[in-house]
């Protein structure tokens, strides 16, 4: 049974029986008669409001949600704890963490997590020169945020704010697998399991809390760097409730329910072990130290490799994301060529109306309607679970995710009805009238025209993320729109080309109009990456490493695509104005299909392997991508216990 309450910034508080779905895999928690003080969870210091505004009293005592049962693996019972209903969270003094990772090694025992899965992690930053050096231990799992990013990106509503403790639960049973509370969450806190395929995280050790004991990781702790409680409640001999430290992304993202003590004096630059190009430069603004991140040179060795210089690095365009490139690129052009089918003849372009070229205009509906199912069928690939597909619809009041699909499935079912009601319209003459299946077919074109742009949309607002700066710009938008535009009509020019070509007639006119919005798209595009070029560097952090990235990592490839454009948008610009026609007329469209292609391929693909998103800092071989790889290439990934699975997938 199911009782929601909203609170003021309109999320779910949620009471349900979990039966353990959300849970631990470990066995109903019982405390013992002589748990020691360092376990059990203190009492409320009585701050009623947090840092950021919020109340810490998330439901009323006499709210007739609380005192529900959690029913952790089928347990009625309901804790007695006074502060029950009252946000919890971590506490993390960073002067006291040695680095023994005993907190990892209890938070997954008592999950039975595999040894490429962990929860809480714990990495460092380090700064200064000998004898003077410093170095700062990072224990981090999921911080139970205020505004819950992974809850509000998630298409299958697999995330719970639950009002009990203020945990933020997910329950790898209702998800599929898409990754994307991966990508919005600023903490490494949701772990994409790629052989389970689903999603898991720290569950808050709620089942701990329900008998007074504080979360596995804190009761571990050997030097009292972890604790756990009400938020904003310091523990003992504490002097410091700090939102960040460095290495920490930007508090202001989630509000997450996590608090610091830093207090040894730190070099101004602290630097990051792991393949990350960042480092950590203090900053004094209005009274308050902060360290920001800023781009820092690759570090040399199995981290990185060359640290200057640009590259090609072919082999590293291939990521888990090589579906969506596909998908995406063909529902762009699916979209654009079908507004240019459509639309045309209502412009003028008769050539492209259903009278003057029947089975041309059939032929390419259908083809449009075949290379959609293609693209829908391959972006289910990306899913960890591809059978699930159908639970992407659960979250449309607040998932990008969720109204994309929503989108293109008003579009691709609307351009099915449409494709069918021409290609047979005598199909349906006798039991309906010939007038409504004529507006059954007006309305079906209209509704595809119409939800297509929407559902680019849609699209396009999914890679708005705060965490990953490279995409959270308009470029994105120009790119997808500029796709439309390029590649639809070019791929309604090269078929009714083909045609006219093949019929002996002139296709100059035609192709000289289509000409317009394929050089439209392809300039959009380049002002797009102009721009963001830009800005990438004028912000800074992350934003600047991805830019860094693109012009040394992948700096030959990435010329490669800028030129490339600009010869599209040149190539097209004179075959528009020259007009030319005929067999070699056609030879050279051909090759600047060939060309536009080509180019939106690699950008496509560089879209996603240059993300750097504002992920915590990992150790030497620990979450670091580069000794991932060293790993693969050496076999070490072959022993189970260094953590790293055989395949990348």
């Amino acid at each position: 049974m199911l009782k929601v309450g909203v609170d003021k910034q309109g999320l779910a508080f949620i009471e349900a029986s979990c039966g353990g779905g959300c849970q631990s895999h470990a066995p109903a928690f019982k405390a013992r008669p002589n748990e020691p003080a360092y376990a059990l969870l203190p009492p409320s210091n009585g701050v009623k409001v947090n840092q950021y505004g919020k109340s810490i009293q998330l439901v009323d005592e006499n709210d007739p949600l609380a005192g529900q049962s959690l029913n952790i693996n089928n347990s009625p019972a309901v804790s007695s704890n006074p502060n029950r209903y009252q946000q919890h969270g971590f506490h993390f003094t960073a002067d006291n963490c040695i680095g023994c990772h005993a907190c990892e090694a209890a938070c997954s025992e008592k999950n039975a997590l595999p040894a490429h899965i962990s929860f809480r992690s714990v990495g460092y930053v380090e700064g200064g020169t000998y004898p003077d050096f410093r170095r700062v231990n990072i224990s981090m799992a999921c911080n139970h945020c205020d505004d819950p990013v992974c809850l509000k990106g998630c298409p299958t509503r697999a995330y719970t704010k639950f009002a009990e403790y203020g945990a933020v639960l997910q329950d790898p049973d209702i998800c599929f697998g898409c990754g994307y509370c991966t990508w919005v969450c600023p903490y490494n806190a949701p772990q994409l399991d790629p052989i389970k395929g689903e999603v898991s995280k720290c569950n808050m050790c709620v089942d701990r809390l329900e008998v007074g004991l504080k979360p596995a990781c804190v009761s571990a702790c050997l030097a009292g760097a972890l604790d756990f409680g009400v938020v904003e409640t310091a523990p003992e001999n504490r002097v410091q409730n700090k939102l960040a430290i460095p290495g920490f992304p930007d508090p202001e993202i989630t509000h997450p329910n996590i608090r610091f003590q830093q207090v040894r004096e730190l070099p101004r630059e602290m630097r990051r072990t792991d393949s990350m190009p960042l480092l950590y430069v203090k900053k004094e603004e209005a009274g308050k130290i902060r360290y920001q991140p800023q781009v820092a040179a690759r570090p040399r060795g199995i981290t990185a490799g060359k640290t200057s210089g640009r590259e090609w690095s072919f082999e590293k365009l291939r990521s888990r994301e090589d579906p969506l490139v596909i998908f995406t690129l063909i529902s762009q052009c699916v979209i654009g060529s079908f507004l240019t089918l459509f639309l045309g003849p209502v412009i003028g372009l008769e050539v492209l109306s259903v009278n003057a070229h029947p089975t041309a205009h059939m032929a390419l509906l259908s083809g449009l309607l075949a290379l959609e199912t293609f693209a829908l069928v391959i972006s289910t690939a990306h899913l960890g679970k591809p059978h699930r597909f159908y639970r992407a619809f659960n979250n449309l009041r607040y998932s990008p995710v969720s109204r994309e699909v929503a989108g293109i499935a008003v579009f691709y079912n609307a351009l099915g009805l449409y494709t069918l009601l021409s290609a047979v319209p005598g199909l349906f003459s006798r039991p309906l009238p010939h007038e409504l299946i004529s507006g059954l077919q007006v309305f079906s074109g209209w509704l595809a025209a119409a939800s297509g742009p929407v559902a680019l949309y849609a699209m396009y607002r999914i890679y708005r993320i705060k965490a990953r700066p490279y995409w959270d710009h308009w470029q994105v938008a120009t790119s997808f729109y500029g796709s439309m535009l390029a590649l639809g009509p070019l791929a309604v020019a090269l078929v009714y080309a083909g045609v006219l070509v093949h019929q002996g007639q002139a296709f100059s006119g035609l192709l000289a109009v289509l000409a317009w919005p394929i050089a439209l798209g392809l300039s959009m595009e380049g002002l797009g990456l102009i721009a963001h070029a830009r800005d990438l560097e004028r912000r800074g952090g992350e934003a600047a490493a991805s830019r860094m990235e693109q012009r040394t990592r992948f700096g030959k490839t990435y010329i490669l695509r800028n030129t490339g454009l600009a010869l599209a948008i040149a190539l097209v610009g004179a075959l528009g104005v020259t007009h030319a026609d005929g067999a070699a007329g056609f030879w050279v469209w051909a090759l600047a299909a060939l060309l536009i292609v080509a180019t939106a391929l690699i950008g496509r693909a560089l879209f996603y392997v240059l993300v750097i998103p504002t992920t915590m800092p990992g150790a030497f071989f620990w979450r670091n991508q580069g000794f991932e790889q060293h790993a693969r290439e050496t076999g070490l990934a072959r022993m189970p216990q260094v953590g790293v699975l055989p395949d990348a997938h």
